[in-house]
């Protein structure tokens, strides 16, 4: 028997006055912390929650998404994490297919989370600043832990649903207890370090990776609510952040932002990257600018979400998502000229998806290895490399384009802040390969000349035909590049291939 929240009551019994979490002048310690989440529970208790139902929790990164999620988890119930940004029709969805008889939702976003829970005959509890301590301290504290058994599911993900409607994948306890303490261990954390909370706490990456593993150490979270390259540098001069948890665009941003010289950031030790492949020559400019490696790591909502990673105790190779943590397998399924589709296996694969049965025996096959839907190729040493999701391979003339070895291409050229390589439907070829790039602050370059930049280094069918410029290119939740969302523009869909 087990429960994640066991972590957070174990630090708090270590040491009650260290600092848990903090948002700006805010701060709450670990006896804070505990006190809250047990009088959540409480609450949850007095409204008929039992172990095993579902609870929504509709919450930006503020202090309260901790008490409230380790709340729910004290009380055996299982939390089912909701994107804020969430309109009506989709926390209905949420809601109704979790069959979540109760959800906790950020003051801000009321209209929506009343709407949706209203659709879905749930119950809605708003969580005011204030307000919410006010019920709290009028609550009688539920002090133990409900004990779970290790495969009870703990946390219900929703997929971001590329294909179809969102599947919301079933982490146990023992899936998240062993991902937060390879984090620990990856990230080396300990009671002394501040790390970054600017990931989405609803989110994979965000929760395991920043929430789970600093509450496992004893850290302190800091917490930015939502990305801001100004406020993040503010953040680590301020806290003296030592370990920074992000995807590739905010690497980007944080690059490129005009007064970076101006803050000390020399409080920074460990930089981590997942989410989405990393650009190389972002990597190397990374850590040239901030003074601090950058360790790549790879997972998925499925995964809990760690399944590699550049291990701190052997070589580190740029551009790779490292080898498998300990306890988990990888291989390539499929290979075709040495790319294969990542399958994993290992304590960290989820029990399923959530009342999905058919959807489940498509990822996972008898033997347990879950099919990732990313294309890598594998070096002599063990060491994967991301080529890119397979849905987003572009097949041109019978020839494969990988979107991602275009777009590492394009971030080699001075004047480009993003990009995303497409493809768009093409009469004769099946797809042609196009372009859509941002560029950097006060930098000029004409689609011309990404064009030719990348000509000049890539097979003629790899180029791509069509390149234009775009101010802000569309991301998920997460900050992840939305290569779908891309849209070409008509000049593009209707102009002759470019020889």
């Amino acid at each position: 028997m087990t429960n994640l929240a066991h972590h957070l009551v174990a630090s708090a019994t270590r040491d009650g006055d260290a600092p848990a979490i903090r948002l700006g002048d805010v701060l709450l310690t670990y006896a804070d912390l505990d006190e809250a989440s047990a009088r959540v529970a409480g609450l949850l208790r007095d409204r008929g929650v039992q172990p095993g139902d579902r609870v929504g929790c509709m919450l930006p990164n503020v202090p309260q998404f901790a008490a409230v999620y380790y709340g729910i988890l004290r009380a055996g119930a299982v939390v089912v994490p909701m994107n804020v940004l969430l309109k009506a029709r989709e926390v209905a969805f949420y809601l109704g297919d979790s069959q979540a008889g109760l959800v906790l939702a950020w003051h801000a976003f009321a209209q929506d989370a009343l709407a949706g829970a209203a659709t879905a005959g749930t119950e809605c509890l708003l969580v005011t600043p204030g307000e919410f301590e006010s019920l709290l301290s009028a609550t009688a504290p539920q002090t133990g832990v409900a004990e779970r058994d290790a495969s009870d599911t703990a946390v219900i993900l929703y997929t971001s649903g590329t294909t179809g409607t969102p599947k919301g994948a079933e982490l146990t306890h023992a899936n998240l207890i062993r991902n937060a303490e390879i984090c620990v261990d990856l990230f080396s954390l300990t009671g002394d370090d501040m790390v970054l909370g600017a990931l989405p706490l609803f989110h994979a990456f965000g929760q395991t990776s920043g929430l789970n593993a600093s509450i496992t150490a004893g850290a302190c979270l800091s917490l930015v609510p939502r990305f801001d390259a100004q406020a993040v540098l503010e953040t680590i001069r301020r806290h003296r952040v030592n370990v920074f948890l992000g995807v590739p665009t905010m690497y980007v941003a944080l690059l490129n932002h005009p007064e970076r010289a101006a803050f000390d950031v020399d409080s920074l030790r460990l930089c981590v990257s997942g989410g989405s492949a990393l650009p190389v020559e972002v990597l190397h400019a990374f850590e040239a600018e901030f003074g601090c490696i950058v360790v790549e790591g790879y997972g998925l909502s499925e995964t809990s979400p760690v399944a590699s990673f550049n291990h701190p105790d052997r070589v580190r190779k740029p551009g790779s998502i490292g080898t498998p943590i300990d306890g988990v397998e990888m291989t390539l399924l499929d290979v075709s000229h040495g790319v294969g589709e990542i399958a994993i296996r290992g304590h960290n694969i989820m029990k399923g998806y959530w009342e999905r049965p058919e959807a489940t025996a498509a990822a996972i096959d008898a033997e347990g290895w879950f099919r990732s839907g990313d294309l890598a190729r594998v070096d002599e040493d063990g060491y994967y490399f991301i080529v890119d999701r397979k849905k987003d391979l572009i097949i041109r003339g019978g020839y494969n384009v990988y979107p991602r070895e275009i777009e590492e291409l394009l971030y080699t050229h001075p004047a480009v802040r993003e990009a995303a390589v497409v493809g768009i439907p093409h009469p004769e070829l099946g797809e042609e390969v196009c372009a859509a790039v941002a560029l950097k602050d006060g930098a000029t370059a004409t689609p011309e000349q990404l064009r030719e930049h990348v000509k000049a280094q890539a097979a003629a069918y790899k180029y791509p035909r069509h390149v234009w410029i775009v101010a802000e290119l569309p991301k998920t939740s997460t900050g992840k590049i939305l290569r779908r969302s891309v849209e070409a523009p008509a000049s593009a869909a209707t102009a002759k291939t470019a020889s």
